[in-house]
């Protein structure tokens, strides 16, 4: 019931490469997510197969105008954007400053940023692991943030991603404590 109508940037803390997967199913729909072009080159068919759910990829090397302007389209057509704001997976939560692409981009397209935190992927498969463990991942959709609202602000992509991490923050607090027995 929190995820809105429409057009909307899911944005997600990053510790595994089954995140994405966790957060689609907890959106309930398809996520066109922004992934670093770094990824691709390793497998033909991890490359295949994040093409062919719909990556976008996203150069770290140079201006990521080709990848923006697909997301902004994917947006327009009435689609959903993911994107992590950490810009990696990360070993634990806040070891990285969120940068202010997926601000960026929902206040660009006029549509809600959809904040989603995932506690517990970095047990089952997590940064330096190549095996899935079987561990509980809990998945939790914050309330969407609308950019209208901070139009005032000085730094209006600086105050909507400082929310985001804010949410995404208690979310996880709640979450890792019912993870935890």
């Amino acid at each position: 019931e929190r995820v809105p109508a429409g057009p909307v940037v899911v944005a997600a803390n990053h510790f595994s490469h089954l995140d994405p997967v966790m957060v689609a199913m907890a959106v309930d729909r398809p996520i066109r997510f922004l992934a670093v072009d770094e990824l691709y080159g390793r497998s033909a068919f991890f490359d295949w197969l994040t093409l062919w759910l719909g990556a976008i990829p996203l150069p770290r090397s140079r201006a990521p105008l080709g990848a923006l302007r697909l997301a902004l389209a994917e947006l327009a057509a009435g689609g959903t954007v993911g994107v992590y704001p950490e810009g990696m997976r990360v070993w634990v939560w806040d070891e990285s400053r969120p940068k202010r692409g997926a601000a960026w981009l929902a206040r660009r397209a006029g549509v809600p940023l959809l904040p989603v935190a995932v506690a517990g992927s970095e047990e089952a498969l997590g940064r330096g692991t190549t095996r899935v463990s079987r561990r509980p991942i809990h998945v939790v959709v914050c309330e969407a943030i609308d950019p209208a609202g901070f139009a005032g602000a000085p730094d209006p992509l600086g105050a909507i991603t400082a929310e985001w991490r804010g949410r995404v923050n208690q979310a996880l607090q709640g979450a890792y404590r019912r993870l935890t027995p």
